[in-house]
């Protein structure tokens, strides 16, 4: 999946709600047009782009692959699924709950492995744990552990996670892409839409969302899909590393659709909360 694409299409949405708010099918239409025309734009900066790792090897196959797989109907449930997540404080919770269960899965996997392959491409700096585990102390407070359970798609998320990190390790790179990748390109955008939507401050709850220790997206980026290119597989398993992230994906849009806010509702107020911002600076 080409996150830098939904992560443009997020802002459209965004940008467009009180037009579209009371109409689901014309939000449906304008994140079709959102995803074409950033598709396109960001094509364009990567052609300006000198070896680009992105334009070949399994990073290609993968932006590629994943990108081409995926219906629109897969893609606005994604969409409709994150702001569900924004819809109050309790849907963003169990939102961060649902991956502070598949980070503990993927993390625990990755520290146990003895797949190369893997430990190349994970760095200290994209773990997502402990900062998921101070959210989960703000949300919950103290003993917040024995508050928790997994939900139906967490669980089987993570079921995945430890079956693939037990019969083909390599695998777990599909994991990592989907899921590190999608944080770190739509990360400090995604955090900000969640503390306007949900009145969060002094980054309360988002840092799940927070990258400190990676001051350049976009070098960090560039140096990952380096890494991603030079790990040695067979063509073989460069498809099935694909065929992963695309399940990857599905298994997320569960994760989404399990939430019971309302879409509708979060970008409502995320686009109010965004209108009194910009006038308070004016």
């Amino acid at each position: 999946m080409n996150f830098a694409i939904l992560i443009v299409a997020f802002q459209g949405l965004v940008a467009s709600s009180f037009a579209f708010v009371a109409d689901s099918n014309a939000a449906k239409s304008l994140y079709h047009h959102e995803v074409t025309s950033s598709l396109y734009a960001t094509e364009a900066v990567i052609d300006e782009t000198v070896d680009n790792p992105r334009l070949s090897g399994l990073a290609l196959m993968l932006d590629d692959g994943t990108r081409k797989s995926h219906s629109m109907a897969q893609n606005t449930q994604f969409v409709s699924g994150f702001f569900k997540g924004l819809a109050d404080r309790d849907s963003y919770r169990s939102l961060i709950t649902s991956l502070y269960f598949v980070y503990e899965s993927m993390e625990e996997a990755m520290d146990t492995t003895s797949e190369d392959r893997v430990q190349a491409l994970d760095y200290s700096s994209l773990r997502r744990l402990p900062p998921l585990k101070k959210d989960m102390e703000f949300f919950y407070g103290s003993g917040w552990e024995n508050q928790i359970i997994p939900s139906p798609a967490s669980k089987a998320y993570v079921a995945r996670v430890q079956e693939v990190a037990k019969s083909k390790p390599y695998l777990m790179v599909a994991h990592q892409y989907t899921r590190y990748l999608g944080d770190l390109f739509g990360g400090q955008m995604m955090g900000g839409m969640a503390s306007r939507s949900l009145s969060l401050e002094n980054g309360d709850g988002t840092a799940f969302y927070t990258f400190d220790d990676i001051p350049s997206a976009k070098d960090f980026i560039t140096e990952w899909y380096q890494r991603l290119n030079a790990l040695e597989l067979t063509e073989e398993q460069k498809t099935e590393i694909v065929d992963e992230a695309n399940l990857v994906f599905d298994l997320n849009i569960d994760l989404l659709q399990e939430l019971e806010g309302s879409p509708i509702k979060a970008m409502l107020t995320l686009a109010i909360n965004s209108l009194k911002e910009k006038l308070r600076f004016r």
